[in-house]
């Protein structure tokens, strides 16, 4: 099995699963397989469609990198900063208990950053005020339609590379009810790629500069820009503030009870510029709120099959 192969020792110990796991959409994305210990990733990078494989040799201490496809050179020189090298503590202090437990058992946790920000921003705007379920059936749906298989063994693998910002533009409206993304999300996404050199071009910037640029496009709002400040760009002080659960479950690990956005806020504000630190750690620390009443149902009003007209 032939390709360009990489090595990187990295000075801390490095979980490439609790790195990549952000990455992944749902246990079906087609773009993310797991084989043993290997995780496979169909990517679209600046240079073109790539198959990366990364395999961890605790024994050794390095993580094995090996790539195919025109952007192989450039997700072998992105593994570090995948897998966290960019990540920046400074400043970091647990503070309260809560926080501290957690920091003990995980600090050797860190963000990662894939640099690519339409391949974070197309899931994003597909999973905006749905359930998780029916959005990881409308990314697997595009995904499946119009993006086409890894280059290399990923084909082996039923591996697939997201579609371009070209393609997205040209689906047309019909297509996006098929796939169950109805207008306002489809729109946000076909706005986002008519202007996706310009949003690649935030990776870099400051995290509020970032936001900022995100939140002027139509159908992004501060969840969305978060999101994708977490993924693409490592930022550890991206809050998903609107997240469905994330208030709820940071109040249950520090409080035993729910928190709204607003306490979540006030709560986390000490931690800038590691607010979402913070938030990770507790939602890594294994105290959930109770399940109980009825989940958010996936919604039905949406056509499975539409006439072309």
């Amino acid at each position: 099995m032939d390709g360009r192969v990489r090595e990187w020792r990295p000075d801390w110990p490095c979980s490439v699963s609790g790195a990549l796991r952000a990455h992944r959409r749902g246990a079906g994305d087609p773009t993310y397989r797991t084989v043993g210990d290997q995780h496979w990733r169909g990517i679209r990078t600046p240079t073109g469609p790539a198959t990366l494989v990364l395999e961890p040799r605790s024994g050794e201490g390095v993580v094995r990198a090996q790539a195919w496809g025109p952007g192989g050179d450039w997700v072998l020189d992105a593994v570090p900063a995948l897998l966290g090298a960019a990540d920046d503590l400074t400043g970091f202090e647990p503070r309260i208990h809560s926080v501290e437990d957690v920091w003990r058992r995980h600090g050797q946790w860190r963000f990662g950053r894939s640099g690519l920000v339409m391949e974070a921003l197309t899931p994003a705007i597909i999973e905006q005020k749905v359930t998780g379920q029916e959005a990881f059936a409308g990314f697997r749906m595009l995904v499946h339609r119009y993006g086409e298989r890894a280059p290399g063994p990923g084909a082996e693998h039923q591996l697939w590379v997201q579609p371009s910002a070209d393609t997205i533009r040209q689906v047309p409206s019909w297509e996006w009810l098929r796939m169950h993304i109805d207008p306002a999300r489809s729109r946000a996404l076909v706005t986002a790629a008519r202007v996706a050199d310009a949003l690649e071009r935030t990776v870099g910037l400051p995290g509020d500069e970032v936001e900022r640029r995100l939140t002027s496009l139509p159908g992004i709002g501060v969840w969305t820009a978060a999101e994708v400040r977490q993924r693409a760009h490592g930022d550890a002080d991206a809050v998903s503030f609107g997240d469905y659960h994330v208030a709820h479950q940071v109040g249950w690990a520090v409080e035993g009870r729910d928190f709204d956005d607003a306490e979540m806020a006030e709560f986390l504000e000490p931690w800038r510029p590691h607010r979402n630190r913070v938030v990770t750690l507790l939602l890594m620390g294994g105290r959930r709120r109770p399940r109980h009443g009825a989940r958010m149902a996936p919604r039905t009003h949406l056509p499975a099959t539409v006439t072309r007209r």
